[in-house]
């Protein structure tokens, strides 16, 4: 008799799989416990990763995505263990959890499924560990931010169980899909996933229905897992929205009454809106709230020298400087400024600086080129100018102080890191890190022990006095090396840190990778040589759209000349207008499917990476190369030679 089935739904986040499956192992301890992995038709090598390392993993290779659900079932029917878990790969077990759930299981026998405290990849817990039935008055709740602002609340915080204790045992109605424990007796008696549900919604759907079964679900704390929380799309976006939502109105006509259903529909629906109205509505304030800022009180700089200026003389000066030359320098220094990074987040004072120095040298080199009757003050121009640049730091200043964000900095803070592992481990870790050009400011070595070794010398200090290394050296990530500390260690560690300025990552043992943070979205939360994202650097990504645009507007005006160099007329001008478009760029990765899903994200290319490779030398290996190196190691003169060197090639189909 098998003890346990885990089941693995996976898509396209081979490393964190990697990571999941070795604590899966490790906790299996005594039991006898079988692994499937279902993968979603990924493509980015972990298939053959399963097959090198994880031999004894079932794995089921679906040739597309068919959702989480039906993937879950074909692992479900062919499952042998007493107990089924269906587990996210972007978790982490810990040693003793399978213990835990296998010995409070037999113990209640009315249990038909249970699940653990979660902690994010800052060890903060996670209210969805735990969660009440979404009835309409409770979806009222949360929709609206009652839930958000009375969490502790009996009748407003039903959603996530605020009321309960994070730390005590609890029957509750739902459990979250990351972490599934269930009796198999109670599947085959209530069902599998229902697969009207793609994503989202099927593990409501199922915990209610064990509980209509006459079984009780289990939240229990005294073991604790690490869920990354990532998902194939942001919970901040209006397709996670949609999707989320729609999932609730999908189970609303399941389970409720018809008139209860509708109104959850409405309030869903309502709710859709409402949230993609802010959702649109957020995401244009952060992007032009502070170009918009600085243009309002620039104009308002020139307004006020031309003011006083005109008074002091006793002169005064057309409409058309107010109306039409002010708004148009003031726009002129935004777009400077833009281009020398003054709107990165966070905001660099000497980007700030440099942009709109530049920008003031231009208005007042501009304004010499103007034609004589647009000519009104040169005093004025630069004087209105510099107290514009002055307010753009100061605006961003006084906002950065009465803000819990860090807008705006004097200096990088660069990576000031703790390794915290055995002597091989840390030189593992070290290896990683300084080929991945990460250039950190400090790198610390921790010894993994509360007893301090003399025979380590080399170790600054061990866990005992992590804190006082941290306040010390103003450390800002910690890396754990998971073969010199196991998961239960490592979780322990995190929670009691809980220092909101750190960032936590864990290096898995015999890898090349270094995994942490909180979600796995984000393409800073997963590192692993080379540093292929170099070029979505802000700047990078400023200057490629800067050429990009330039370069199509060029190619559209000069196009009759173009075409004397071989390229179609008709063409030159469609992918002029992709690229303006968005939908192209001039230059973009060479196309290997080797490295499907292995590169940065990058707009479909007029030409490739490859376009100054010898033709002799295009092997798979080759061009694999010089994608890789493009990434790593991007630069706008880059581009240009492509381009320059290609100028025959600008008007092919694509």
């Amino acid at each position: 008799m098998i003890d346990l089935s885990v089941i693995i739904v996976n898509y396209n986040v081979q490393h964190f799989l990697e990571q999941c499956l070795n604590s899966v192992y490790r906790a299996a301890g005594n039991h006898s416990v079988e692994v499937f992995v279902v993968d979603n038709n990924s493509v980015d090598g972990s298939l053959q990763m399963i097959a090198k390392r994880f031999t004894e993993v079932q794995l089921i290779a679906n040739k597309n995505n068919v959702g989480f659900s039906r993937a879950n079932n074909q692992a479900m029917r062919s499952a042998k263990g007493r107990y089924v878990l269906l587990l996210n790969p972007d978790t982490l077990v810990a040693e003793d959890t399978f213990d835990h759930c296998i010995k409070f299981m037999d113990e209640h026998p009315k249990a038909g499924a249970m699940g653990v405290k979660m902690v994010d990849g800052k060890g903060d817990f996670l209210p969805e560990s735990k969660r009440g039935l979404p009835t309409p008055m409770v979806a009222f709740y949360k929709v609206f931010g009652l839930s958000s602002l009375f969490p502790k609340s009996r009748r407003f915080g039903r959603y996530h169980l605020g009321y309960l204790s994070e730390d005590e045992t609890h029957s509750v109605d739902i459990l979250a899909g990351a972490f599934m424990f269930m009796r198999k007796e109670t599947l085959d008696k209530v069902g599998l996933l229902d697969e009207d549900f793609f994503m989202y919604g099927e593990d409501i759907d199922l915990s209610w229905r064990i509980k209509l079964g006459g079984y009780e679900n289990y939240y229990y704390p005294h073991t604790q897992i690490i869920h990354y929380k990532g998902e194939s799309t942001k919970k901040s976006s209006i397709n996670y929205v949609l999707v989320f939502y729609n999932a609730m109105i999908i189970f609303a006509r399941k389970h409720f009454s018809k008139s209860n259903a509708g109104i959850f529909a409405f309030l869903i629906k309502g709710a859709i809106y409402l949230r993609a109205s802010f959702s649109l509505l957020r995401r244009l304030l952060s992007a032009f709230i502070f170009p918009a800022l600085d243009f309002v009180f620039t104009y308002l700089s020139f307004i006020a020298v031309a003011l006083l200026y005109q008074q002091y003389r006793g002169i005064s000066f057309p409409d058309m400087v107010y109306w039409k030359m002010f708004p148009f320098l003031s726009a002129l220094m935004v777009v400077i400024s833009f281009f020398h990074g003054g709107y990165d987040r966070p905001t660099f004072i000497r980007n700030v600086l440099r942009g709109g120095m530049v920008s003031v040298i231009s208005v007042f080199v501009l304004y010499a080129f103007l034609p004589e009757s647009l000519r009104f003050s040169r005093f004025v121009v630069l004087s209105g100018s510099t107290l514009g640049l002055f307010s753009m730091v100061l605006i961003k200043w006084i906002i950065h102080l009465n803000s819990k964000k860090k807008h705006f900095v004097f200096r990088h803070e660069g990576r000031r890191i703790a390794i915290i592992g055995k002597t091989d481990g840390v030189i593992r870790v070290r290896g990683i890190i300084d080929k991945a050009v990460w250039n950190p400011e400090v790198v610390l070595e921790v010894y993994p022990n509360y007893v301090y070794q003399n025979k380590k010398d080399h170790f600054v200090t061990n866990l005992s006095r992590l804190e006082e290394a941290i306040n010390l050296f103003r450390l800002n990530e910690i890396i754990y090396c998971s073969e010199d500390m196991n998961s239960e260690e490592i979780i322990r560690e995190m929670i009691r840190l809980d220092n909101p300025s750190l960032e936590f990552r864990i290096s898995p043992a015999n890898s090349n990778f270094i995994i942490g943070s909180q979600s796995i979205s984000t393409s800073t939360d997963l590192f692993h040589i080379p540093n292929l994202n170099n070029i979505h650097h802000p700047r990078n990504r400023r200057s490629k759209k800067l050429l990009d645009f330039s370069t199509s507007i060029l190619v559209l005006f000069f196009s009759p000349v173009l075409t004397l160099f071989g390229n179609n007329f008709k063409y030159l001008i469609i992918n002029a207008i992709r690229v303006v478009g968005g939908r192209n760029t001039w230059v973009g990765f060479e196309k290997i499917d080797t490295q499907a899903g292995k590169l940065p994200a990058l707009l479909p290319g007029i030409l490739s990476t490859a376009s100054l490779s010898d033709q002799h030398e295009n092997s798979t290996h080759h061009l694999e190369q010089i994608n890789m190196e493009y990434a790593e190691k991007y630069s706008l003169s880059k581009d240009g030679e492509i381009i320059m060197k290609n100028l025959r090639s600008l008007g092919r189909p694509v």
